[in-house]
């Protein structure tokens, strides 16, 4: 080794001691220093180029990182890095080839690739990338979090958890293999071992933010809200800027307590902390609209947004916010955003939003039009390009919301091991009843209003009316699905006779409770089934609590009202396509209405 090269590796050696020790502000300035003296030391320009990217920078650090690539075409970390950073200015068709490359040699680039394309649907792809390194035994926490993800939407859960239970077999003292079957559980709908496994990681010594936050969703899932709470401030303070956690926390304090303030407290420290840091605002105003607060949402992302280089990504985000309640301002951050971010799905699904808000259905419809290309089954994206051809009167409109076809009642029979409906359904609310908090608030994010629901997957709920009413819904659903038929449209042509629940739910509306008009964008059927209604609900005059279909959950001009309904029954099920804007009259009483609802999806072709 030359003399020459010693003070570089020494410096190099202190820059990495920086580094990890957090003190990011002196990193940067040796690196700088460096850079000046060894133009061509590509680690040093790719690590100057992270730094300059962690503080908002995205310019710079494109410059440097692509100085190092021209110097050494193939070193996979610049791959990467470059990679990650257009990834995050919603640049994927850049990004894309980039990582790739680099996933042959790095790990870390896979996990990358493969969390875009879990988070663009495309989990065939993202399982391909990382089946690989699970099978290697390279498996940590986000690593596993992305494996069990896309084999969860591609419907194979069972075979998730299957897998990681075999690993914790090899090395059952392993705690990131015992973490990833917590999240491989948990996935899975198996919420008690989930918890059980996530708290033997912590023992064996993965007390960290990301297995403090698995046991978290579980014990939310469980009920366990105190216990989840104490995980999530675990969580964070190991890791103040875990964005998840943050959230969470935010959704379980208002779950809770009903006060916006208390849920954001201590995401606001944390931007005391890191006044800087966009993801944090981001979250934090996502909370504020999901607590209904769009105008102060679109307050606190307001000035970041108003910068000349600010990301996409913020834009779209502050965008979602002015959608509601002024879509010229949403046009405007959705456009930016585009312009930026070309191949931004986000960014052209808000703009076709907006337009749709300012009367311009035709340009809408142009955007619908290129998002479905790529997301054929994204049922927000059906629902907007419905939107616009009623507004265009087109005849389309008519055929995929042909209400009296495609909104079906049943009335459900009794089970098995009851002798009629009425003690079923009587046996049906005790059970779901002990799964709502009597003095629980709205989930955030959510369409109901002035009612609870619940947090866990009731399909796979061990209480055994729970259990009969799902096998209960299997007669009705099949003959949905005979009935719908097989066509080219949205519903029909995912039509194989089989199907799979993707999430279940019950509801309890009180006095003045509705849902807002939505969509369910990950769904392809829906449904609402009645438990319990307050007294003469069923047989009013009034369209008090019923579900009414048509009047779309965004602004359009001109406005657009209700076009179909359906009185809900106790007994009643009634299934619809999950594109089809729906939502619940608000009724008077101080009877509660109780709901089950679900999304299916297709099963496997037989």
């Amino acid at each position: 080794m030359s003399t020459a090269t010693l003070p570089l590796l020494e410096a190099m050696r202190q820059v990495g001691a920086l580094l990890q020790a957090g003190d990011l502000r002196n990193a940067h300035d040796r690196l700088q220093a460096i850079v000046a003296a060894h133009p061509d030391c590509v680690e040093a320009l790719r690590l100057l180029g992270g730094l300059h990217s962690g503080f908002g920078d995205t310019e710079g650090a494109e410059t440097l990182l692509r100085h190092a690539l021209a110097l050494d075409p193939n070193w996979a970390p610049t791959l990467a890095t470059l990679g990650e950073l257009l990834l995050g200015a919603g640049r994927p068709g850049e990004a894309e080839p980039l990582l790739r490359r680099a996933a042959t040699k790095l790990p870390r680039a896979a996990l990358l690739l493969a969390r875009h394309c879990n988070d663009s649907q495309r989990p065939a792809e993202a399982l391909a990338l990382l089946a690989p390194l699970c099978a290697s035994g390279a498996v940590d926490a986000e690593l596993a979090t992305q494996h069990v993800a896309a084999l969860a939407a591609l419907g194979r859960r069972d075979e998730a958890a299957g897998f990681y239970r075999r690993a914790v077999e090899a090395a059952p003292t392993d705690p990131v293999a015992v973490h990833a079957l917590a999240i491989a559980l948990g996935a899975s709908g198996e919420h008690v071992e989930a918890e059980r496994a996530a708290a033997r990681a912590l023992t064996l010594g993965a007390a960290t933010a990301a297995t403090h936050f698995t046991r978290a969703r579980s014990l939310v899932a469980l009920g366990e809200f105190a216990h989840a709470e104490a995980a999530l401030r675990d969580s964070l303070r190991l890791e103040p800027r875990h964005v998840e956690a943050h959230d969470h926390l935010a959704r379980l304090v208002w779950m809770r307590s009903g006060d916006l303030a208390q849920a954001t407290t201590t995401l606001d420290e944390a931007l005391r902390r890191f006044p800087g840091d966009t993801a944090l605002l981001a979250a934090k105003a996502a909370i504020l609209q999901g607590a209904g607060d769009a105008r102060g949402a679109y307050a606190c992302l307001a000035a970041p947004a108003a910068h000349a280089q600010a990301a996409p990504a913020l834009l779209v985000r502050a965008g979602l916010s002015a959608l509601e309640f002024e879509p010229a301002t949403a046009l405007a951050l959705a456009e930016r955003a585009l312009q930026r971010s070309p191949a931004s799905t986000a960014a052209r699904s808000l703009l076709a939003a907006a337009l749709l808000g300012v009367g311009d259905a035709r340009h809408a419809l142009g955007h619908c039009d290129i998002l479905l290309a790529g997301a054929p089954d994204d049922q927000y994206l059906i629902a907007l390009q419905t939107t616009a051809w009623r507004l265009l009167g087109d005849a389309r409109h008519d055929v995929y919301c042909d209400y009296p076809q495609r909104v079906r009642p049943y009335r459900l029979q009794a089970p098995p091991g009851w002798p009629d409906l009425a003690g079923f359904l009587a046996d049906l609310k005790r059970s779901l009843e002990r799964l709502h908090d009597p003095h629980g608030h709205p989930l955030l994010f959510q369409s109901l209003r002035h009612g609870t629901e619940t947090t866990g997957d009731l399909a796979r709920h061990a209480d055994p009316a729970i259990q009969a009413l799902f096998r209960a819904f299997d007669a009705p659903i099949n003959d949905y699905l005979a009935q719908i038929g097989h066509g080219d449209d949205a519903l029909r042509r995912r039509n194989h006779g089989r199907y799979r629940y993707n999430g279940s739910w019950s509801v309890r509306l009180r006095n003045a409770g509705y849902h807002a008009s939505h969509v369910h964008p990950r769904g392809w059927i829906s449904s609402a089934f009645y438990v319990d209604l307050p007294d003469g609900m069923a047989g009013a005059a009034t369209p008090d609590g019923c579900l009414a279909f048509g009047e779309p959950g965004i602004a359009t001009q001109p406005p657009l009202h209700a076009q179909h309904s359906v009185r809900p029954e106790p007994g009643r099920l009634v299934l619809f396509p999950s594109y089809l804007w729906h939502g619940t009259v608000p009724f008077r009483s101080d009877h509660a209405r109780l709901t089950v609802a679900f999304d299916l999806v297709p099963g496997a072709a037989a």
